[in-house]
């Protein structure tokens, strides 16, 4: 590892990686308990699989943009480390799979060296800041959300604010009040807006999708650009305080703000604003201008043979930019799966002949931005030797759908193998479907959501059904969801379980219905609203029917043996097993980690790192006692009524009261450096109460 530090051009970075690769030696040494360092692993990209022995990696791409040298890097590291292949998710990250936890620090510094990360890809961090991949091109856009979405990733990457929080925090960026973000299931949403010449945001709080979906709360109709980053860091010290950890199913934003009420919580933002870094943040837009002067300027000579072909492709895929004489190629990539063979090329292609850039998409899908119109045709031919020329970019036919049980732990059917299946019913039978923007499908292996089913047109979600002994693989056939626009969308209804080989006939019977029965000018939610609920699930009835099950249909889409349902345990909230040792043990890192922020001057960093290692402390001394801690704030109040007020261990004052300094105080040296103090001071005295408990 010792290489790392010459490779590396940025220390906080290679501190980083050598401390994944120490964490790992006294993981294998048996020195770290496996489900605490499940949560330090997360953090850092690295996350358990469904095979035993290797890891998936996902590789952290705010806002899906990627250039040729990161491309080109990602494919080595696929190609070095993996099997060469690239998986697009519905955050616009890359995943790549089957890789030696071993060898992980090691790939995360060849990817640090075209500024791609791993840091916070998991765990209970700030997930992948999403935004709309036509940001900066849309004509209809208000303005490009870009560099927000950028400073957002920036500012919270490493924060101490946002490092073990009870669960995963999402944000999203939206240019246009066609949301497509989609601002209303996310944590926090910003859809972008113009007020009075003034640049600000729509801001909705509280989204999320999972088993139980929650529409976002709107909580500013306009919040300036320069006052987002404050109010982020104000919802995230709140989570990080007051939401749950020991329930992992309820331990995210929305459960939150259902148990506070959007009130109590507006008002703990509030009374948050003077313990902020800044309370203003203004935001340098002039970065992510790109100057198109010099771009795509050598125009190859091409004969393209079947013109039908490529004018379909142009209604289909290609997408006029609001930049004149410029335009963008969506490339519908199945599942989201590419091998680098094809993506080095695209990598070339995009260098030479666009602006050296691309965006993965919410679909899973590649977006080529800032082609010239006479660029057109040769892109077409280009694109065409890779494979990347398939219609139906973002349509009916464009399904997204998570992994299922390919690899993850939480997959109960296979949701990649009914999509393939799918996808070629649609092509073959239903080809009108291919220009169709209108109805979207979406598919997920199991209840958390991956695949977005529940906001879909139509949606499946992977189950299993018994025929009497027997167990097959099912789908929950869900519908009605959607995007509105502005910061509306809908919940997918469930309508029906059906055994999995049955998707596709369920498939043809729900279009068929939609073509003979829809009025004139009738979109598809309107005719499911007039339709209802109790008519599809009538109609549905018959494939639902277990007593006729044939051997088939206990062999799920895309294998060839009987199903097994097997469930491992998720990754996705990082939940862990604390121990009273590692807990203080880490209470004295977070207190170093607090000494080095001050002496690099970042005072409320350093408070910040201070305050996690007085509640931590806390929290070893309170799992000793057989309690429950299943927020910082019940830790806080549980201290006080359990040692001070019992007089078991004296302090001056409450311990709530020197832990909510932080609220009253201003993040200023005198304060970093007392608040400090007052943290050493109580791991100094609640490590000696410890060892007098154990001796005893």
């Amino acid at each position: 590892m010792q290489s790392f530090r010459t490779e590396i051009e940025n220390p906080v970075v290679e501190k980083d990686i050598i401390e994944l690769e120490r964490k790992i030696r006294l993981f294998k040494e048996g020195k770290i308990d496996e489900e605490r360092f499940r949560s330090l692993r997360l953090a850092r990209g690295v996350y358990g699989q469904r095979q035993e022995g290797v890891q998936m990696i996902r590789i952290k791409l705010p806002y899906g943009k990627v250039t040729s040298d990161q491309l080109y890097r990602i494919s080595d590291v696929s190609d070095e480390y993996s099997t060469g292949r690239l998986h697009i998710t519905t955050r616009q990250d890359i995943q790549i799979h089957h890789v030696s936890l071993d060898r992980t620090p090691e790939l995360w510094a060849e990817l640090e060296k075209s500024d791609v990360t791993l840091r916070e890809a998991c765990g209970n961090t700030v997930r992948n800041v999403t935004a709309s991949a036509e940001a900066g091109i849309d004509p209809k856009e208000a303005f490009d959300v870009t560099p927000y979405a950028h400073a957002a990733f920036q500012f919270f990457l490493r924060n101490p604010i946002c490092q073990e929080m009870g669960r995963k925090f999402k944000m999203s960026f939206s240019g246009s009040e066609e949301d497509t973000a989609l601002s209303y299931i996310h944590d926090l949403g910003f859809i972008a807006k113009i007020k009075d010449g003034k640049r600000g945001f729509k801001v909705l709080l509280g989204g999320g999708l999972g088993s139980q979906p929650r529409h976002a709360d709107v909580i500013y109709e306009f919040l300036e650009t320069e006052k987002i980053i404050p109010l982020i860091e104000s919802v995230l010290r709140i989570f990080d305080r007051y939401g749950e950890r020991a329930r992992r199913m309820k331990a995210r934003m929305k459960f939150l703000i259902k148990d506070t009420g959007l009130d109590a919580f507006l008002n703990l933002i509030e009374e948050e604003q003077k313990a902020l870094t800044l309370t203003e943040y203004p935001i340098d837009i002039k970065e992510s201008e790109t100057d198109l002067s010099q771009v795509g300027l050598n125009i190859p000579v091409v004969n393209i043979a079947d013109k039908e072909a490529y004018r379909a492709w142009v209604d289909s895929n290609v997408i006029k930019q609001k930049q004149e004489g410029f335009y963008a190629v969506g490339v519908k990539v199945k599942l989201g799966d590419f091998h680098t063979d094809k993506a080095r090329k695209l990598a070339k292609l995009i260098k030479e002949y666009a602006a050296d850039e691309i965006r993965f998409t919410l679909r899973q899908d590649i977006l080529i931005r800032h082609i010239r119109k006479e660029l057109l045709p040769f892109f077409y031919l280009e694109l065409q030797q890779l494979g990347f020329t398939d219609i139906g970019y973002n349509s009916t036919a464009d399904i997204t759908a998570c992994p299922g049980t390919d690899t993850c732990n939480l997959g109960i059917a296979s949701s990649t193998g009914i999509a393939v299946e799918l996808e070629r019913v649609l092509k073959e039978e239903y080809p009108r479907y291919f220009n169709n923007k209108d109805i979207l499908i979406k598919i997920s292996g199991c209840m958390n959501a991956c695949g977005q089913h529940n906001m879909a047109h139509i949606g499946f979600q992977g189950m299993s059904i018994k025929s009497g002994k027997l167990v097959a693989p099912a789908l929950q056939i869900l519908l009605g969801g959607g995007v509105v626009g502005d910061g509306k969308g809908r919940f997918s209804d469930k309508v029906i379980k059906v055994p999995s080989k049955r998707g596709p006939n369920a498939l043809r019977a729900i279009l068929d219905d939609f073509q003979s029965n829809t009025n004139e000018g009738e979109n598809f939610l309107d005719y499911y609203d007039r339709q209802g609920q109790i008519y599809f699930y009538d109609f549905l009835k018959p494939f639902s029917d277990t007593t006729n099950l044939t051997e088939d249909d206990f062999v799920d889409w895309g294998h060839n043996e009987n199903y097994v349902k097997a469930v491992g345990v998720g990754e996705c909230a990082g939940v862990v097993i604390d121990l009273v040792a590692t807990l203080l043990f880490e209470s004295e890192e977070k207190n170093a980690n607090a000494e080095e922020a001050l002496l690099q001057k970042r005072w409320a960093d350093g408070i910040y790192h201070a305050y996690t290692a007085i509640v931590n402390t806390a929290k070893a001394l309170l799992v000793a006692e057989g309690l429950s801690t299943n927020s910082q704030a019940s830790i806080i109040k549980q201290f006080d009524e359990t040692f001070v007020e019992t007089g078991k261990f004296a302090m001056d004052g409450s311990f709530s009261d020197m832990v909510y300094q932080i609220k009253s105080n201003e993040p200023v040296q005198a304060f970093a450096e007392s608040y400090l103090k007052d943290s050493k001071a109580f791991y100094k005295r609640a490590d000696q109460f410890r060892k007098h408990e154990v001796e005893s």
